[in-house]
C-alpha cells in the first residue's frame, strides 16, 4: 500500500497570491503610467520628459504580466508533484528514489515544531546525502514519516 503526500496547499496558495500581486501591480502601474493624468503631470518634467517613476510605471506592466505567466506555468508544471512511500522505496520524483535499505537515519526532532524531517541515506555513488522534506512543500507528511520509521526499524 503506497502512501502519497501531494503538493501542499500552502505552496499552491503562495503561487496564486504571487500571481495576483503581479497582475494587480501591472494594472496599477499601467493605470498610473498611461491613464492617470494627475500622476503623469506630477511626474513629468518642465521639458516634457517623464521622470524615473513615470518611466517605471510605463515600462513595468509587461514584465509583471510576464512574471505572472511564468509563475502560472511553474504552478501548472508542479501541480501533480508528490512524495510516495511504497513498499520498497521513497519516491520523491522520477529521478529521486530512495530505497529503504539505503536510509541510515531519520531526524524527526523538528517535525512537530517546524514541520520538517531529514533523511540521511547513501546514494548510488556511496556518498552520504541529507534530504530535508518539509510540510510547507507537501501535505500528509506525518503518514509518510510514520511509514518510513516503521520500514527502517
Amino acid at each position: 500500500m503506497a502512501i502519497e503526500a501531494p503538493l501542499s496547499k500552502f505552496k499552491k496558495n503562495n503561487f496564486k497570491i504571487s500571481i495576483a500581486i503581479c497582475v494587480g501591480l501591472a494594472i496599477w502601474f499601467a493605470y498610473d503610467g498611461y491613464y492617470n493624468e494627475d500622476f503623469k503631470a506630477k511626474h513629468t518634467g518642465e521639458d516634457g520628459t517623464p521622470d524615473s517613476t513615470l518611466a517605471f510605471n510605463q515600462k513595468s506592466p509587461p514584465y509583471l504580466i510576464g512574471a505572472a505567466v511564468l509563475l502560472g506555468a511553474h504552478l501548472f508544471a508542479i501541480r501533480n508533484k508528490k512524495v510516495i512511500a511504497d513498499e520498497k522505496e521513497l519516491i520523491i520524483s522520477d529521478k529521486e528514489k530512495i530505497p529503504y535499505d539505503s536510509i541510515e537515519k531519520i531526524d524527526k526532532t523538528n517535525f512537530d515544531s517546524k514541520g520538517h524531517f531529514t533523511i540521511t541515506y547513501k546514494d548510488e555513488a556511496g556518498s552520504e546525502v541529507n534530504r530535508k522534506i518539509s510540510d510547507r512543500t507537501y501535505d500528509n507528511l506525518a503518514a509518510i514519516l510514520e511509514h518510513l520509521v516503521a520500514k527502517i526499524t
